[in-house]
């Protein structure tokens, strides 16, 4: 799939996926349990873990909904979701959305290579350009779903990378990620996964 085919894609989910309606003054008492790895605003200090701050609502949503139902695995997270009500997801997740992301600790190891994959792609061997769907600063396209990673932790960035290029993640609509990090080379995917931590 060349790089104009997956931006009309995105283009085209964005167009047709709607809103979840959460209610973030509810949704903060609903974050208690969360707060231990994520902590309170949603910026995790250990790396392994995901920071949720500024995070798309309906990205949020599709996650927890995936855990529960088993359609994205992890020891932790599957419990945890479980017991959340699908009611309260989006009060979650339009919690966490609403929150300020602050900057993460980078490695500046491979940063030319990691913004040149994720703003232009590697032609020669079908990459697309990260920024076609995660947007300039790796704000996502939350109407679509797709995640923002701008200022993530660098590690978590390439735990979910591999994690599809095993296959042990697999709940990316139509496979998308996974096609995209199959043409990507180790080195690549750890010099994104560095400039993406960078983004603002």
């Amino acid at each position: 799939m060349n790089i104009m085919t997956w931006a009309v894609a995105g283009l085209l989910m964005g167009m047709q996926a709607h809103a979840v309606a959460g209610d973030a003054a509810a949704g903060e008492a609903k974050t208690a349990m969360c707060a231990g790895c994520h902590m309170p605003d949603g910026n995790s200090v250990v790396d392994m873990f995901p920071k949720l701050a500024g995070q798309g609502e309906a990205y949020i949503v599709k996650q927890l909904a995936d855990y529960k139902a088993g359609k994205r695995t992890n020891d932790t997270m599957a419990p945890m979701a479980m017991a959340v009500a699908d009611e309260d997801m989006a009060d979650i997740g339009a919690f966490y959305a609403k929150q300020v992301s602050t900057p993460v600790e980078a490695a500046d190891s491979n940063l030319a290579l990691g913004k040149d994959v994720y703003r232009g792609g590697n032609i020669l061997t079908g990459v697309p350009a990260c920024m076609g769907c995660h947007g300039p600063t790796g704000r996502g396209n939350a109407p679509a779903k797709y995640p923002s990673l701008g200022g993530q932790h660098a590690t978590y960035i390439k735990s979910q990378l591999n994690a599809f290029r095993d296959g042990s993640r697999n709940n990316d609509p139509n496979g998308m990620m996974r096609s995209v990090v199959a043409q990507m080379s180790a080195a690549e995917m750890e010099a994104v996964a560095n400039y993406i931590a960078t983004l603002k």
